[in-house]
């Protein structure tokens, strides 16, 4: 079968060179046993290529399943893949197939396989070099004979490099690589596969055909398509739905098509929550946030002397001021009265000097009396009104109430 009657048989469309790569990749590898690894980013259709393998294969006869492997919860993955006995866990009521067992002499579909955890990963790494695995709950060695076809839209050698994934799985995998190429790289293929979609859409809804201009047509091209063909198929039936004039030009086109911004290339996808800033960097932020703002000080109350104490430059920058101390105008560290720049007639010369109203005066740090002057606050502000106080403390109704009776405030 050449590449043109795969393409017929299994509704692709398109001729670019990258595309017409993977179809006799996918060819040559299906009529063997080997493992293939296929990598495309999402919507590209990579569980497309899954199929070709298996219907090109021996097994095309026997079972075929396509498990997404980052839809499964952590907790219940091992029982879906392997099955489990009776007992094995809470809810576990009776003993279960799981689909290694249930598509034996078929092809099963690991789509997402990198979202694996590492104890589902070894014993996936056991049933392709020995076709043996175990159920949860069982000590008893099963045996399959499944040929195991996996996708991923990440790149898995960087997974590896952080630990994450399984060298020794990833080899095992990717024993014959298959690269999915992007839609943005396939630029002649967009408008043969929109108008294929649009005459799908209006045949669907017995509706009128779409016809874009030049422009129009050159916008849908230049798109970078971060969703590839399943973004391109989700924009056409809105437009074959929702536009009335069925000559649709640029204008017309831009309200269905997302703005872009910035870098067009594909965003890495993180596998780590680690990578977002700690509370230690956190800290060190507002740490050298604030010591900026100590240097704007000191360099405005430096501006003040020099100027022979010009009180407009003090209002002008009172936000430096305010940022420390937002409760008063011109407030000082522990004081709750403004500072003052007063004249002092010396020899008949007007000199200014900072006067104070208040000593400084230590501030509390129990955090029991802060918790209770909040809650006092917030009780105040809204009349009594648990609920709002509580909305507006960042706290559960629930816990307001404890802490109200904790605390004594009733």
């Amino acid at each position: 079968m050449d590449t043109q009657d795969i393409k017929n048989r299994f509704g692709i469309i398109g001729n670019s060179p990258l595309l017409n790569r993977a179809i006799d990749v996918a060819a040559q590898v299906a009529p063997t046993d080997i493992s293939v690894l296929i990598t495309g980013e999402s919507g590209s259709g990579k569980e497309v290529f899954s199929h070709i393998i298996h219907q090109l294969s021996a097994r095309k006869h026997g079972p075929f399943i396509a498990v997404n492997c980052g839809a499964i919860p952590e907790g219940t993955i091992d029982s879906e893949l392997f099955g489990h006995e009776k007992g094995s866990f809470t809810g576990a009521h009776e003993a279960r197939k799981g689909y290694f067992e249930v598509v034996n002499g078929g092809t099963i579909f690991l789509d997402e396989v990198a979202e694996l955890p590492m104890g589902t990963q070894a014993r996936l790494l056991r049933v392709l070099e020995t076709g043996e695995y175990l159920r949860v709950g069982s000590s008893k060695v099963q045996k399959t004979d499944v040929r195991v076809v996996a996708a991923t839209n990440v790149e898995v050698s960087n997974a590896v490099n952080k630990g994450k994934f399984r060298e020794d799985l990833y080899y095992r995998l990717s024993t014959v690589p298959l690269k999915i190429p992007p839609l943005r790289d396939r630029k002649e293929d967009i408008y043969l596969i929109f108008r294929k979609f649009i005459a799908d859409f209006a045949h669907k809804y017995r509706s009128p055909g779409i016809q874009l201009d030049h422009e129009a047509q050159q916008m849908l091209i230049n798109y970078s398509w971060p969703g590839n063909v399943r973004q391109l198929k989700n924009i056409a039936e809105q437009i074959a739905v929702l536009e009335k004039n069925r000559e649709v030009n640029a204008e017309r086109l831009k309200n269905y098509i997302p703005q872009e911004t910035g870098n067009n290339l594909p965003m890495t996808i993180r596998q780590d929550a680690k990578d977002d800033l700690s509370e230690r960097d956190i800290l060190y932020k507002v740490m050298f946030d604030l010591k900026r703002d100590m240097w704007d000080l000191k360099k405005l109350v430096a501006e003040i002397i020099k100027d022979d104490g010009n009180v407009n430059i003090l209002r002008e920058n009172s936000h430096l001021f305010n940022q420390l101390h937002p409760e008063n105008e011109y407030p000082v560290k522990a004081s709750h009265q403004p500072l003052v720049i007063a004249p002092a007639d010396k020899d008949n010369k007007q000199e200014y000097s900072y006067v104070k109203h208040d000593e400084e005066y230590e501030e509390s740090l129990s955090l029991v009396e802060r918790e209770s002057d909040l809650i006092k606050k917030a009780l105040k502000k809204y009349k009594g009104k648990r609920k709002l106080a509580a909305q507006e403390l960042g706290i559960s109704e629930r816990t307001l109430y404890r802490k109200i009776k904790e605390l004594n405030l009733n």
